[in-house]
């Protein structure tokens, strides 16, 4: 994840003005939360499945699977 990235999630989330100096609601602060945290899993997710074995795979989808609880 790099400040693309972030940026990106932020102005998703609803945060405007300057990203410098951000002033938010507690709404977006968590919604930006809940999406940086995706976007980690999802890269966790995808290290797994860069190996080539059961277990691997198990885990990528235990990874995804925490989004869901």
């Amino acid at each position: 994840m790099n400040q693309e990235d972030i940026i990106k999630m932020a102005r998703e989330a609803g945060m405007q003005g300057m990203l410098t100096d951000v002033v938010c609601t507690h709404e977006e602060l968590a919604r930006f939360a809940a999406l940086v945290a995706a976007a980690e899993r999802e890269a966790c997710a995808k290290v797994c499945e860069t190996f080539y074995n059961h277990e691997a795979k198990d885990c990528a989808a235990a990874i995804r699977a925490r989004s869901k609880s």
